[in-house]
């Protein structure tokens, strides 16, 4: 069909709110990777390695032998109560009950983000955010128009003592990702989350809790979440993709009964329920203690791929280039020389094959231009020393 034959598109009258939204820089990127010969430290995509496929196989047989009806009909908007039940059983730690009344099935973590935004935020309502901070929340909440305004952090993440009266006056909610934060990689010390535990008790609004990686830790003694420490005050939302499968979108949230109500209000309108048959084959799953033996599995592989980058950094980065050292997840996170745009670099090392995610989007105010991410768990040694090798030449380039 020649160009010329396309009719144009109806000029119709798009909502404000249309107008205003703008495409995940990682997914614009993600497109670029496709491609076999790029070399992509761009997106969080966890190691196609690390899936249970013949255990995902398994569960949707005897599934289908046992209930089809059940696993291929319409469901209950909270979610599939087995499943709920496991989740609240593994969050009743120390002494803290947490009931399936409380928990949410969500599709993916990223519904979840959505969910709290139309139900917590209003137009130039203030939203505390970490400086930097989760690109896709950034997304999520601004269809919902807020004022953000940034939480002052440092290399250990979130400072609980920034949090002054001045600074939270009128906010809906603090967003914040105490382990292995997406973009940097921090994880919040026991003390910082007991503080922010008491800010919370005492807050007017709800903390969010978003802990997709917490799973995820290679160095260190694991840490209560915050949720654990204030579960009446934290909202905690959590997530199956990191550690089974991202193709399944399940995630969920665990709230007080009296947001919860409003959350399953709002899934009703937009998706009546999270699909009831990959609900199920994650119970199915995980329900005799699967990942007691599959998660172990999975940080030893990245691990491995983690510490393979880091001693490529160490071998390759030219003077002035800095990194965080991970205990866990699946991000490093680089600050170049002052004078470098890693906006302007990515382009560069598109040309050389190589991707990454430059840090401005991760900012929701003034973006540090001279920082970029860098995930580490979809690509083997070799490649990761490749890439890094071309990435470090593109940097000297520029000093």
């Amino acid at each position: 069909m020649d160009q010329s034959d396309l009719k144009a598109a109806p000029a119709w009258q798009l909502s404000e709110r249309a107008i205003k939204l703008t495409s995940s820089a990682i997914r614009e990127i993600l497109k670029v990777t496709e491609r076999p010969e790029v070399i992509s430290f761009a997106g969080g995509l966890p190691a196609p390695a690390s899936f249970p496929a013949e255990e995902m196989r398994a569960a949707a047989d005897r599934i289908l032998r046992d209930d089809p009806s059940g696993a291929l009909q319409y469901s209950a908007t909270e979610g599939y109560m087995p499943l709920r039940e496991w989740i609240a059983a593994r969050h009743s730690v120390g002494g803290v009950k947490v009931r399936a009344s409380q928990v949410l099935i969500t599709t993916g973590s990223q519904q979840a983000l959505d969910l709290i935004g139309k139900v917590l935020v209003s137009p130039d309502s203030p939203v505390l955010v970490e400086t930097p901070t989760y690109l896709g929340a950034l997304q999520s909440f601004s269809l919902y128009e807020p004022k953000y305004v940034q939480v002052p952090t440092d290399e250990k993440g979130l400072v609980p003592e920034g949090l002054t009266p001045e600074l939270t006056a009128g906010a809906r909610l603090l967003y914040a990702i105490p382990n292995f934060q997406n973009p940097t990689g921090r994880r919040l010390p026991l003390e910082r989350r007991q503080a922010l535990a008491e800010f919370a008790k005492h807050s007017p609004f709800p903390v969010i809790e978003d802990d997709p990686y917490g799973a995820l830790l290679y160095a260190g003694e694991p840490l209560p979440t915050v949720h654990s420490l204030a579960p009446e005050h934290v909202v905690h939302l959590g997530s199956f993709s990191k550690i089974l499968a991202p193709g399944l979108r399940v995630g969920y949230i665990i709230a007080p009964e009296d947001l919860h109500f409003k959350l399953v209000q709002a899934k009703q309108a937009t998706d009546l329920h999270t699909p009831s048959f990959t609900q199920r084959i994650v119970y199915e799953v995980v329900k005799d203690g699967f990942l007691d033996t599959h998660i172990p599995k999975v940080r030893a592989l990245y691990r491995d791929q983690c510490e393979a980058m880091l001693d490529s950094l160490k071998r390759n980065m030219p003077e002035g280039v800095s990194w965080n050292r991970p205990e866990g997840g699946m991000f490093i996170w680089v600050t170049l020389p002052s004078n470098i745009d890693s906006m302007k670099l990515l382009a560069e090392a598109v040309a050389q094959n190589v991707a990454f995610v430059p840090g401005a989007p991760f900012f929701a105010d003034e973006p540090q231009l001279n920082k970029l991410r860098l995930s580490f768990v979809t690509v083997p040694p070799a490649k990761i020393e490749e890439g890094v090798a071309k990435l470090a030449a593109l940097i000297r380039a520029h000093a």
